[in-house]
């Protein structure tokens, strides 16, 4: 017969023993658990990776790859909006069949003018290397078609660009005609980078898909020379562009709507 003290000390072997097998569970279970975490994090990363060395300047009638971003574990603080608001009015969503016959003096000097909610952004064109793109430009200025529209898209790792031209505001819309391209070997196109000032076409991917949306570089920025490049910023749009990009991107991944509220009140071509 088993004694009280024998009985006791079975009790206290079998409560220890019962208490070392919940810990070895629990650390099985952490383990387990750490593992999952870091191979998620492993599959976030290599993501993010193939993001920011993938990124192209798409634009008119296809998806804007801002799109397929995975928005970060911790949504980006939030930065004071450092634009005004827009004015009213609405924007136009009238589109043409074919491209507008030629009309500007491919020997003359013009400027486009983006009168934004963040400041006004001055570009001088070049109507002799790109004539279809800058007449395209005056055509749809002359329409308001760039009137209250959202510039939709920042980036801000690997390029640095800001993009517009879009009456929808999500990267798929156009005027409904492309443009070929052109001065695709300008001479301030050195070892494929864009740089900091120049304006050039968004496109789909293939070549002449050129439409509305076309994108500011606020620094240099490499990418393969096959976006035409039409425009220079002066130094005081420059200023706007770097405080739109201060601002960052709604992501926090480096492309994104830009968190600014940047909006062109009005966009003017006029002949110097």
């Amino acid at each position: 017969m088993v004694s009280q003290e024998q009985r006791r000390r079975q009790l206290a072997r079998e409560k220890f023993l019962r208490q070392q097998q919940r810990r070895t569970d629990a650390r099985r279970k952490a383990r387990m658990r750490n593992a999952v975490i870091a191979s998620v994090l492993g599959v976030v990363l290599v993501g993010s990776v193939a993001l920011y060395t993938t990124g192209t300047l798409k634009g008119d009638d296809k998806a804007n790859a801002s799109a397929d971003v995975t928005p970060s574990a911790s949504a980006p603080s939030k930065v004071p909006d450092p634009c005004d608001k827009p004015a009213a009015g609405q924007v136009k969503k009238e589109t043409w069949k074919k491209e507008p016959a030629m009309t500007i003096d491919k020997s003359a000097k013009y400027t486009m003018k983006l009168a934004t909610t963040c400041g006004d952004i001055d570009v001088a064109l070049k109507a002799s290397a790109a004539p279809h793109t800058v007449n395209s430009f005056h055509f749809l200025a002359g329409k308001g078609y760039f009137d209250h529209t959202k510039c939709h898209r920042l980036t801000t790792n690997g390029i640095y660009v800001l993009q517009c031209g879009d009456p929808t505001g999500a990267g798929t819309g156009g005027p409904g005609y492309t443009i070929p391209d052109e001065n695709l070997k300008d001479a301030s196109l050195k070892g494929n980078v864009y740089p900091a000032g120049t304006v050039a076409m968004a496109n789909t991917g293939q070549a002449h898909t050129g439409g509305s949306q076309f994108f500011l570089v606020y620094q240099d920025s490499q990418l393969p020379p096959s976006y035409t490049p039409f425009g220079t910023v002066s130094a005081s749009g420059m200023k706007v562009l770097k405080k739109i990009a201060a601002a960052g991107e709604s992501t926090g991944a480096g492309d994104g709507a830009p968190n600014a509220t940047v909006v062109i009140n009005k966009a003017t071509v006029t002949k110097s």
